[in-house]
């Protein structure tokens, strides 16, 4: 081999330079435990408080060195600028897709059009977009055409606005504003983005990550480390629209609130609940028999059933609280106050009072000597504002300059605000003309604060304060409003959450099982290789050593599914060595020396063919799966192409360097042990011979597949069907039937349970209100779900069932959740497709220019359809009774399409051999020339199958739960590869190859 030394100044140097870049995470870690250990000592009972002392702890150190080099010093922030990124898998945290609203942004362009066309058509392009793939402006104009007759969207009742004026001339044809339209909504979606971005980087957490999805206006948003999950979502959703309004007092509303109440009555009176008030006096012994008397009382429901006014009697009674109701209670006082009947009622001076609720409730106190049925409830504030015909405040947040938290003279804190100079004057202003009264301070249409005015305030100063407001929403609402509001609503329609413990969890199971794959690997190549075992090895510590070095330095993020593409790699590693070291047996076998053999066996015309393709029909899969992929995905196909580029280096110029070191020292090197002696020699099976059989065996087991498929179906996850899905735990055993009954009550229809791992774990999907959007309505949903397993959580809060902060082994509660919305789900499925079809057309073109013959094409594709079908087939028939996640999901694509390069990368290796054998043995006839490629390959087609095997069981057995299904696909589809390569590949080629040959 030559330039030796330059090969070793490099393995070197990358060595150092990967060691350099891993001592970051390690001092990063170091640095993070001892933050830990603080809280654990400050709040050892309480997640929320140790998550807020580990936060000052990290802030406390952010600036201090922690490491001196004597020519460099690193703070905390230093080295955590540059230490490996661990995924939401395995650090906890929030992965969030947001769709930013484009019917929000039309109707905005429109300045909320009145036009019948057009809001029907918007009415008709929402209800298609549940079942569509399309693009809402496509949906949408295509519903406007159908409809639209001869009015135009250049029409000044809807785009031909004067706003617009400059953009869309008057009678402008329809296609010509669409491209108009398309241009101010992308341009809504990039501030949108810019927006988050300014609002993510100020939240404080690790790498986090924020990126559009092409043209569709979503955007992704990852947040490992992220606990908080209740203050992630107001983060990221809420739109940041401030607003100043005057206000009616109680006095004021009070009595059309008892006008509101007899018309409420009138409304509701055939809806009356029965009390039941049970006799506790037993009458005789025939009571006794029929249980306790029952007296049944009807009671008329009316406004004051749900809102409590606030009633004033007096002048100091007077407040700008009008009402309170419980938080349970919202939805429904909302409908009534809204009712047409309800709001004639009101007076002129009250005609367009607009009530909006308080952004926080109040929980009653739980009495100490309460019994444990006491429930504990929660009430929230109502306003009224002063709104007007076009329901525009006062004064807007867009006169807001600069926002920042600090803290009041009573040291709680608040929000302070400075003002444009427009703002200063309109300020000004409102407050001269409200001296003794109330102005509303609302964000997001919720009431943040309602003092009243004492003076007039001039400089263009403000705050926003409340009495129970923390210091971390205070530094939200100034984060929001600093980094502008939202062009158009953004809702969530795929939120992944994993709770920190369930993150701790996943590394301690993939750092024992990658350990024990790497011990079981070398184990296995030193007993069958001898010495050359050894040295593989130590390219196998060096190839690790590489990846990880690559993935810190690029600051790439380490998934769960990236660490079984790592451990995929090593077994991609050992068969590079594996093909290597075959070949310089057979040179061995041949009677030719041992330099010429290994000089043979490391060169183009030995192994390196047969590695190059095999390695480069791996990597067209990565990037095919790091194209149509997202997060996990992306991860596990970003570390299977840096692995196969390091494997393909470690296992060709390392192993070299070692073998040739021992060849110049003239140490006496073997490639078998007194075990392995013998194995796989002079074998000459008759593949071709029993083709049939394969056929009819696969034929057979494909159709038994696709029976169970069109019959009994697949397991679709909800990133395919779309729903909720949670992993909650228990502190007992729990049956999981029970359970969806239990639950049955509460979400109206039983959700999918099943017990997920060890028995006191559960998954509960369910498609309960899943078109529905809003946080409001995943924190009911939540809420709904902790209501129905009350009975098992014991004297968990509600507060401690919620995902996010760590918990304990002990702690029940939900370790993790997925929200997918149907619309987003289709998408995906989509997606998966397009991944799933395009890599066998790569790979189809690959391996007609590497092989020059359509057989070889046809070969390949026909047997990846067989792997497919039949993992696809194995899924079918044994999900319904597996003790473990069997979801047919984006982690299953994942599978399926490693399946897939495995299976070529057996393939290609025969294919390979063919082609050799077909021209150094032009005298033999082509079936003797296929059964003898693939018996002299068999020794490594077996090898590297075990091996490939090893490293896969021992992530199944040790991995966690979460990869279980990933690795089960992968354990089917490397056996059903290594069969195909052998029985159905092979022979397909030989067949299409010899009628190829008859029809010429």
């Amino acid at each position: 081999m030559q330039n030796k030394g330059l090969i070793k100044l490099f393995a070197i140097l990358f060595g150092l330079v990967s060691l350099y870049q891993l001592s970051f995470t390690f001092l990063a870690n170091k640095v993070e435990d001892n933050a830990k250990v603080y809280a654990e000592k400050k709040a050892p009972d309480n997640a929320r408080l140790k998550a807020t002392f580990e936060n000052r702890y990290l802030d406390s150190v952010a600036n201090k060195d922690v490491i001196d080099l004597g020519i460099a010093k690193y703070t905390y922030d230093d080295v955590r600028d540059k230490e490996m990124n661990l995924g939401l898998d395995l650090k906890g945290g929030v992965n969030a897709i947001l769709q930013v609203s484009v019917k929000e942004i039309l109707k905005s362009l429109s300045n909320d059009s009145s036009n019948e066309a057009f809001n029907t058509a918007l009415k008709n392009a929402d209800a298609r977009l549940k079942s569509s793939n399309d693009t809402y402006l496509n949906l949408f104009f295509e519903e406007f055409e159908k409809i639209a007759g001869d009015t135009k969207l250049s029409d000044p009742t809807i785009f031909g606005t004067k706003a617009l004026s400059s953009k869309i001339s008057f009678n402008e044809a329809n296609a010509t504003v669409k491209e108009t339209l398309e241009e101010q909504i992308s341009g809504s979606i990039n501030t949108a983005f810019e927006v988050l971005r300014s609002r993510i980087d100020k939240f404080g957490v690790s790498s986090p990550n924020i990126q559009r999805i092409g043209t569709s206006g979503r955007i992704q948003i990852e947040l490992p480390g992220a606990k908080d999950i209740e203050r992630v979502t107001k983060l990221i959703t809420s739109k940041a629209e401030l607003q100043f309004w005057e206000v009616y007092t109680n006095a004021e509303v009070q009595n059309f609130f008892f006008a509101a109440n007899a018309k409420v009555a009138e409304l509701l009176k055939d809806d009356t609940e029965v009390e039941k008030v049970k006799d506790s006096v037993k009458k005789d012994d025939i009571d006794d028999l029929l249980g306790e008397t029952v007296d049944s009382t009807k009671v008329q429901k009316n406004l004051f059933t749900y809102l409590f006014p606030r009633v004033a009697q007096s002048q100091n009674q007077i407040s700008s609280v009008v009402a309170q109701a419980r938080v349970a209670d919202t939805a429904r006082v909302n409908s009534l106050l809204r009712n047409k009947e309800v709001r004639n009622l009101l007076p002129n001076e009250l005609r367009y009072v607009k009530f909006l609720w308080d952004y926080k409730s109040i929980k009653t106190e739980k009495p100490e000597n309460a019994d444990d049925d006491f429930e504990v409830e929660e009430f929230i504030s109502l306003y009224a504002v002063k709104s007007n015909r076009n329901d525009r405040p006062t004064i807007e947040g867009d006169v807001i300059l600069d926002a920042a938290q600090v803290f009041d003279q009573l040291n709680k804190p608040e929000v302070s605000m400075t003002m444009n100079s427009s703002g200063t004057k309109q300020w000004a202003k409102m407050t001269a003309d409200n001296v003794g009264n109330f102005i509303a301070v609302v964000l997001d249409n919720y009431v943040y604060s309602a003092p009243s005015v004492n003076q007039t305030i001039e400089g263009g100063r403000t705050q926003i304060s409340g009495g129970t407001m923390t210091v971390e929403e205070a530094k939200d609402i100034a984060i929001a409003l600093k980094a502008g509001k939202l062009p158009a609503k953004a809702s969530i329609v795929q939120i992944e959450v994993v709770g920190p413990s369930l993150g701790q969890e996943a590394i301690d199971a993939s750092f024992l099982s990658f350990g024990l794959a790497i011990f079981l690997v070398f184990i296995w190549m030193i007993l069958y290789y001898g010495k050359a075992g050894i040295y593989a090895d130590i390219a196998l510590i060096v190839n690790i050593l590489f990846i990880f070095g690559i993935l810190s330095s690029f600051s790439a993020v380490l998934t769960l599914p990236g660490i079984a593409g790592i451990i995929l790699t090593i077994g991609m590693s050992v068969d590079a060595n594996v093909i290597i070291f075959e070949r310089i047996k057979e040179g061995l076998n041949f009677k030719k020396g041992l330099k010429q053999s290994v000089s043979e066996g490391f060169s183009i015309k030995g192994a390196l063919s047969a590695i190059i393709d095999a390695n480069i029909t791996t990597l067209l899969t990565g990037v095919i799966l790091y194209v149509f992929g997202t997060g996990p995905i992306k991860g596990f196909a970003l570390t299977l192409m840096i692995g196969i580029a390091t494997s393909l280096f470690t296992a060709v110029f390392i192993t070299r360097l070692l073998i040739d070191g021992a060849l110049d020292r003239n140490s006496k090197l073997t490639f078998n042990t007194s075990i392995s002696k013998g194995w796989f020699q002079r074998i000459d099976v008759k593949f071709l011979r029993k083709r049939k059989i394969a056929y009819f065996i696969s034929g057979a087991v494909i159709i038994a597949g696709l029976i169970s498929i069109f019959t009994l179906g697949l397991k679709q996850g909800v990133d395919f069907k779309g729903g909720r899905s949670y992993e909650v735990r228990f502190d007992k055993d729990m049956n999981a039937t029970e359970v969806a009954s239990s639950l049955k009550d509460v979400f109206g229809s039983a959700p999918e349970v099943k017990t997920y791992g060890s028995s006191n774990k559960l998954k509960i999907t369910t498609a309960y209100r899943i078109d529905e959007e809003g946080t409001e309505v995943d924190e009911e949903v939540e809420n709904t779900l902790y209501k129905g397993l009350k009975p098992y959580l014991g004297n968990t809060s509600y507060e401690n069932f919620k995902p996010g902060f760590e918990k304990s082994e002990a702690q029940m509660g939900v370790l993790s959740y997925i929200k997918v919305a149907p619309t987003i789900a289709d998408d995906i499925k989509t997606s998966a497709l397009y991944a799933v079809l395009g890599s066998l057309l790569v790979v189809f073109l690959y391996i007609l220019l590497r092989f020059r013959k359509i057989a070889f094409s046809i070969g390949a594709v026909v047997a990846v359809f067989h792997d497919v079908l039949i993992v696809l087939g194995v899924f079918s028939l044994t999900y319904s009774f597996m003790p473990f996640d069997m979801e047919i999901g984006q982690s299953f694509i994942a599978a399926i399409l490693t399946v897939v390069g495995y299976s070529l990368n057996d393939t290609v290796i025969v294919f390979d051999r063919i082609r050799e054998f077909t021209g150094t043995h032009t005298s033999w006839k082509y079936h003797d020339i296929v059964d003898k490629a693939l018996s002299s390959t068999l020794g490594r087609t077996i090898n590297t199958s075990l091996t490939t095997l090893l490293v896969m069981l021992a992530i199944f057995f040790f991995g966690g739960d979460s990869i279980k299904g990933f690795m089960f696909a992968l354990i089917v589809g490397v056996v059903v590869g290594t069969y195909s390569s052998l029985f159905i590949a092979t022979p397909i080629v030989y067949d299409t190859a010899k009628k190829e040959q008859k029809n010429k």
